[in-house]
């Protein structure tokens, strides 16, 4: 494996770091640098900018135009070569770790783009080969646009309406790079990709004052004159009828009639141009360790092994008489696990979330001031799995858990507590809420993210609900057992599709035999596994490094361990490499000895 693999680059940047002592004053020169690149990054993606609360470009989209990829690969290859000319020895602790992150997401970009070989995909922000998918692609860019924008002025309405007129270009940039894919051989598995065209259809014709780029148009601010109310809502249904839905019309055809039949027929990533590298580099980028496939698919079956017997235990301490199946067919089918409303499941969902929230103090030595909020993602989304949106890094937008309200028969109340859980707190809002708010990093670390991290902190969060106290029935403990044995299954699943020759339908029969999880949401999982390979084994490889350094620090400390002070020592240098948290880990645990 290539030595400049992001993690390993992290690593070895980070061995260099100065011994504790008199530490060097910050490096001016270098979070000028950190800054410079902050901002152009929002600028040149402006949509990531909207996300962190950054409002400065907000009636832009990005260019993913092949020559300004093209020209973002020649900016990070320059920016590499400056930091090339800091000598880490010489920067204090936090700096030396900033230079080594920084440097190893240009790496790990510069990396994946030599995989590519003479096709123009970039390994940035919406540059890649895969620009439409179940999940993803510009109308759901748009849709999460429309729900992070402000609305307060007539300016933040016009900023809307010009990036809806700047739509279509992007949709045919879109089209042009999934051209490219297709005379290159990066192209996804058909199979996974077949709901696609029904989904573009709801963004391509119809009433456009239904649409939900319409919506931010049927409420304006009090100060806003009438008169301009009727001017704004005229334009937006002229711009989304004549440029919006004739660019998404366009879009669905392309991709019913032209991609999707040549979409290919296997379900491998090693079946790609770049072969087995490319799976392998999505391991190395998604768990920031040196794991193989192998190592990672025997992983998941010893998971599955142990996580399978605690199941047993709770179904036979429910009284439940019958088999695993069984007692799976109970839960999919007994009414008393579903709400007949999503008025219900938001309500039950903020009942638990009020729970959570009161058993923090017990477990943080510091908490985050950003509030979050609760809201049903977008009906288009269907079974897709619920998420979280940040919130602003200036803390002037909070962030929310999106509860998925679509089909309520598939969303049963005992699995409710481990999702709020893991998207909400002590999850991925309280840890990425944290990052945003320290002091004296650099702002590129505070928004940073590693999937292993992140997901491995949102699944560990899973499990502290039981000593929070949050799963409070046998059912809501076997939700949560369910949902970790999901991701103990991605381990198998993933590696078994891109590595081991599993077929679409044996990956769907094993997640939902073994997780207990309903077909239709089994489905939608293996088909985001196939499109987006690697990306779920960063969940389970993430948690089990976090629980083995808790058991870790505990061995070390004995008495002297405190639950509260670790979490904290988690979550406080914000998102990092797996590998680099395990070392920071060691150094917190030498500190506490030390003071004691």
């Amino acid at each position: 494996m290539p030595r400049s693999l992001a993690f390993l680059a992290l690593v070895l940047a980070a061995a260099c770091l100065p011994a504790a002592g008199a530490a060097p004053a910050p490096n001016a020169a270098l979070h000028a640098l950190f800054d410079r690149e902050f901002a152009l990054g929002q600028q040149e993606r402006p949509e990531f900018a909207t996300m962190l609360g950054n409002h400065a470009w907000d009636d832009r989209l990005h260019d993913a135009s092949v020559a300004a990829i093209a020209a973002r690969k020649a900016h990070a290859k320059a920016v590499l070569a400056e930091l090339d000319a800091f000598d880490a020895a010489a920067l204090d602790e936090q700096d030396g770790l900033s230079l080594a992150m920084m440097k190893g997401r240009l790496e790990q970009e510069r990396d994946l783009d030599a995989l590519y070989g003479e096709a123009p995909f970039g390994a940035g922000y919406g540059d890649g080969w895969l620009q439409v998918s179940p999940s993803s692609g510009p109308h759901t860019l748009l849709l999460m646009l429309a729900r992070a924008m402000p609305f307060r002025t007539v300016r933040d309405y016009e900023n809307w309406l010009a990036r809806l007129a700047a739509a279509p270009r992007l949709l045919e940039q879109s089209r042009a790079l999934m051209e490219a894919g297709m005379r290159t051989g990066w192209m996804p598995p058909r199979a996974a990709m077949l709901r696609v065209p029904g989904q573009l259809d709801g963004f391509a014709a119809g009433d456009p004052r239904a649409s939900a780029f319409y919506r931010p148009f049927t409420r304006f601010p009090a100060d806003v004159p009438q008169a301009e109310r009727l001017r704004l809502a005229a334009a937006a249904e002229a711009v989304i009828a004549g440029k919006v839905q004739p660019a998404f019309a366009r879009l669905r055809d392309f991709v019913r009639d032209s991609y999707l039949p040549a979409c290919r027929e296997s379900l491998s990533a090693s079946t790609l141009p770049a072969g087995n590298a490319y799976y392998q580099q999505r391991i190395a980028q998604m768990t920031t360790t040196t794991l193989t496939a192998r190592e990672i698919h025997d992983m998941g079956l010893a998971e599955v092994a142990r996580i399978r017997k605690e199941m047993d235990r709770v179904i036979a301490a429910s009284g439940f008489q019958g088999d695993f199946a069984q007692f799976l067919h109970f839960l999919h089918t007994d009414p008393r696990f579903y709400h007949a409303s999503a008025e219900g499941m938001l309500e039950h969902y903020r009942d638990i979330a009020k729970r959570a929230d009161a058993e923090l103090p017990r477990f943080f030595a510091e908490l985050p001031r950003l509030p979050y909020g609760i809201r049903p993602m977008p009906a288009f989304l269907g079974d897709n799995a619920e998420h979280y949106t940040r919130g602003a890094l200036d803390g002037t937008r909070a962030g929310f858990f999106e509860a998925n309200t679509n089909n309520l028969k598939r969303r049963p109340k005992y699995d409710m507590p481990s999702v709020l859980l893991h998207e909400a707190v002590p999850g991925h809002h309280l840890q990425i809420a944290r990052a945003q708010e320290l002091k004296g990093l650099p702002a590129f670390r505070r928004a940073s993210f590693y999937t292993a991290y992140a997901e491995g902190w949102a699944l560990y969060a899973e499990s502290l609900g039981e000593e929070m106290g949050i799963y409070r029935t046998p059912y809501e403990e076997f939700g949560r057992l369910s949902a970790e044995m999901w991701r103990a299954c991605r381990l198998v699943v993933d590696t078994g599709l891109h590595a081991f020759g599993w077929s679409r339908e044996r990956a769907i029969r094993y997640l939902a035999d073994t997780a207990g999880i309903h077909e239709s949401a089994a489905i939608a999982e293996v088909d985001r596994y196939i499109l987006d390979p690697g990306q779920a084994l960063g969940y389970k490889v993430g948690e089990l490094r976090i629980q083995a350094l808790r058991a870790r620090a505990k061995r070390a400390l004995g008495a002297r361990f405190d639950l509260r002070r670790f979490h904290n020592a988690l979550l406080d240098d914000g998102a990092l490499p797996l590998d680099v948290l395990d070392r920071r880990i060691d150094e917190w645990i030498a500190r506490e000895k030390a003071a004691s």
